[in-house]
């Protein structure tokens, strides 16, 4: 079955990278005379619908958008999962949350399955030091790497025998700030002194996206005087819990006290700015033209308890939901010379193709099994489509707000199923006509509902995917807190 559209443009790149094809299990060879810097940066629930250039007029975001004029910008482009450790696990590793068994939001929780007979499959508290990570990868080709913000893959506290699931212990040479924590602390926590364990303040009151921002920065920079090619992960807490953003920004947004809305405003402009002050200095640098940007999200939003922070209009659902607005995500690739200015495609891709795009775009073999994700050096030089037929999802979880249904996800063409797990219920959309997913399909299409769950259980039973169980047959201590 073929993967649908091509990216929308009539132009053919001049400067075609040839990659042979991952389909088949060979390696890349792609020889380039210069290796480009790698800047990616990954935005705490950022919802699809929360920037300027994706259609929003809530959000003021020049930065962001002018990236988007400068590169590529994906209208389908999704999280490998609708929280964000098990995206954030597949975005190191190239490989499905389901296949690495990191599936929730860490840690898992008894508090989210009270009332509940159903309870969720396996999910671990870490990401194993015995998978190869992307920058342990580009380390090795002669990369500087650092990463800057949020991690959250490394256990469920602050200790010694956690450390070796922090970044510095799995291919970076800095880590500033990333720990085992989901968001940056509680209220005030945005503003130095910071609550995060692995970063001292040094600026009372300094915004913490202008901080990691500024690392960000002061590490390219010795890079550059080094000579020396660089890898930076800039994944900032922001725009995560607690709603917080400088005064100034408020004043923009509200004329008294602000609202959450008027809040997430001023954040996201407060995201975008720092985003800007990195960019900027690329500029400065003259380094943008041998550097490869990489923007997107986790998840989707955290829309607050009614609604009142942001929305995913046109989507359904958000942070925690199997549906778009949980899913779908903003997604940017700016690199001078290799993508067209301006470019749009509509190609659905997914977090776990980072890995193997990295690795193509610096020459770093590697074969096609080794990855759930493939390659966008095709889509992204318009030069081909990619070889999947579908690209599929696994939460056998509830989240935070407990609102959400256990389940399973295809998505092939314009056509995506959902599986639900407490009833065995299947959801079949059709995207293209149907955005909302307002109306089921499973009666009208009977033949593709069939082929697409048969098709669903066999990814499943190839990813050995932890399945939900019954809460009595869980042990007490497999998920955090009391029973």
């Amino acid at each position: 079955m073929k993967t649908g559209k091509l990216c929308q443009t009539s132009l053919v790149v001049a400067m075609f990278i040839a990659c042979v094809s991952l389909a088949n299990g060979q390696t890349n060879s792609n020889a380039r005379a210069s290796r480009p810097n790698i800047l990616y940066i990954m935005i705490d629930d950022l919802g699809w619908m929360d920037l300027a250039c994706q259609g929003s007029t809530e959000y003021h975001t020049p930065n962001i958008d002018r990236l988007a004029r400068q590169g590529m910008r994906f209208t389908d482009a999704y999280a490998a999962a609708p929280v964000c450790s098990p995206t954030r696990a597949a975005a190191m590793t190239g490989l499905a949350p389901a296949r690495l068994r990191i599936t929730n939001h860490i840690p898992d929780r008894w508090s989210f399955y009270q009332g509940r007979t159903l309870g969720p499959g396996a999910s671990l508290n870490h990401l194993n030091p015995s998978y190869k990570t992307v920058a342990e990868r580009l380390k090795g080709a002669g990369y500087a790497t650092a990463f800057i913000g949020k991690w959250h893959l490394s256990g469920t506290r602050w200790c010694d025998e956690n450390r070796i699931y922090l970044p510095e212990n799995q291919g970076f040479d800095i880590n500033v700030g990333g720990n085992h924590q989901g968001g940056p602390g509680g209220e005030g926590s945005f503003f130095d002194p910071y609550d995060l364990p692995n970063l001292k303040g040094r600026k009372p009151g300094q915004y913490l996206p202008d901080r990691l921002a500024e690392e960000a920065i002061d590490f390219m920079k010795k890079q550059k005087a080094a000579k020396k090619p660089f890898f930076v992960c800039l994944w900032p807490y922001t725009v995560h819990w607690p709603v917080e953003a400088p005064d100034y920004l408020y004043r923009k947004y509200a004329t008294g006290k602000p609202n959450l809305h008027q809040k997430f405003q001023a954040m996201v402009e407060g995201m975008d700015i720092a985003v800007g002050k990195v960019l900027a200095e690329l500029d400065a640098m003259n380094m943008s033209d041998e550097t490869l940007v990489v923007f997107t999200s986790d998840n989707g939003p955290y829309i607050g308890d009614n609604g009142e922070i942001t929305n995913t209009k046109p989507l359904r659902g958000a942070k925690g939901y199997l549906y778009e607005g949980g899913i779908r995500v903003p997604l940017i690739i700016r690199w001078p010379g290799r993508v067209r200015p301006s470019s749009i495609c509509s190609e659905p891709v997914v977090t776990m193709d980072f890995v193997p795009t990295f690795l193509d775009s610096v020459g770093v073999n590697y074969t096609g099994t080794e990855f759930d994700g493939e390659s966008l050096l095709p889509l992204l030089t318009q030069s081909g489509k990619l070889a999947r037929s579908a690209i599929y999802f696994h939460f056998p979880h509830y989240a935070f707000h407990k609102d959400n249904h256990m389940g399973s996800i295809i998505r092939s063409g314009n056509y995506k199923l959902i599986k639900l797990y407490k009833t065995g219920e299947l959801e079949l959309y059709d995207l293209a006509a149907d955005l909302g997913e307002t109306t089921n399909l499973i009666k009208t299409l009977p033949e593709l509902t069939s082929r697409l769950s048969a098709q669903l259980d066999r990814w499943l039973k190839e990813t050995k995917a932890a399945m939900p169980r019954l809460i009595k047959e869980i042990p007490d201590n497999e998920l955090y807190g009391r029973r």
